[in-house]
């Protein structure tokens, strides 16, 4: 029996047209994409619940797609392929993985060129947006069930993924899905109210440039007035950040204030180490510390701790669970 695809729009360059680039409504852009899908696939198409610029989209976005494809899924489907602005791609990505974890098939892509040319009546001369559609939906019926992000010849796991040029088609880099990745399997089942506790989430994120530690407690203290939910400090190095007593009661009185400081790198690639004599304050410091697979993978890992601990105590516990 042949697999059915469901193929959800959420927006981005891919179904742009015009001159300067101008989404084209949904209503009109489904009809014109279902005619490049090669005939051989079962393919449905979907407008997304949210369409819009990917420079827009916020946990609330992704969450109301999961809860699209958890619906679909109820419908028979199983194996998707999602369409995506590539700004906030890699975030998209890590957070379909985190909530749909090895629930179903599922690939995410984009392009940097727009699918159709100028006037919309036809596909663009020049375009990587067909090749990227047909590796995800080639791809989405061959590999096992998790979460891909498709990009230029190669599909990375959803939660390892970086983009690393802004506009050169061979954009992203990550881990190929051919290699194997340990990556979540917990699945969750989006209802209505994580949505709405999505939208309250604050999460901030400081690269620390080369500054005296004056100036960073004072950076810090600004914060301590009205401080997020999460607090991710990019380090140097391996995450390596220069503290004293001042600095490390300041990241105690963010925990107090049910802010939790993440401690993570601004290197784009390696995991943290604290075999160094400058991270030994970590141990016994009020803070976590980031285990992720990425910088996106973060911030999906903070939004799932978000929505499934009431507490900040808990979210702190129960961080290495996850």
């Amino acid at each position: 029996m042949m697999k059915k695809i469901a193929l959800i729009y959420m927006g981005g360059t891919f179904g742009c047209v015009g001159e300067p680039l101008m989404p084209m409504p949904e209503q009109d852009f489904l009809p014109l994409l279902s005619k490049v899908i090669p005939p051989h696939l079962q393919v449905e198409c979907f407008a997304a619940p949210s369409i819009k610029d990917s420079s827009a989209c916020t946990a609330t976005d992704w969450l109301q797609l999961v809860q699209q494809i958890q619906q679909l899924q109820l419908d028979g489907f199983q194996h998707f392929v999602i369409i995506h602005g590539t700004d906030t791609l890699s975030y998209a990505a890590a957070t379909l993985a985190r909530f749909l974890g090895h629930s179903c098939h599922a690939i995410i892509t984009g392009s940097q060129y727009p699918l159709l040319n100028v006037e919309g009546n036809d596909t663009r001369e020049f375009t990587d947006a067909t090749g990227n559609l047909y590796l995800a939906l080639e791809q989405v019926l061959d590999l096992p069930s998790g979460v891909y992000l498709a990009f230029h010849h190669q599909v990375f796991h959803a939660q390892t993924t970086l983009k690393v040029h802004t506009t050169e088609l061979d954009a992203f880099s990550g881990v190929r899905a051919e290699q194997h990745c340990p990556t979540t399997a917990d699945a969750l089942i989006i209802q209505p109210e994580h949505i709405a506790k999505a939208a309250q989430m604050s999460m901030l994120n400081l690269m620390l440039q080369p500054i005296a530690k004056e100036q960073l407690i004072m950076q810090l203290n600004n914060l301590l007035l009205d401080p997020p939910d999460f607090l991710v400090l990019q380090g140097f190095g391996t995450g390596n950040i220069a503290v004293n007593d001042e600095i490390l009661g300041l990241f105690e009185a963010f925990y107090q204030k049910q802010c939790l400081p993440i401690i993570s790198t601004q290197v784009t690639s390696g995991q943290l180490d604290q075999r160094y004599a400058v991270s030994t304050w970590i141990q016994s410091a009020k803070v976590l510390l980031n285990d992720c697979h990425s910088h996106a993978d973060l911030y999906a890992k903070a939004l799932q701790m978000y929505l499934k601990y009431p507490t900040h105590q808990q979210c702190f516990d129960h961080w290495q669970q996850h």
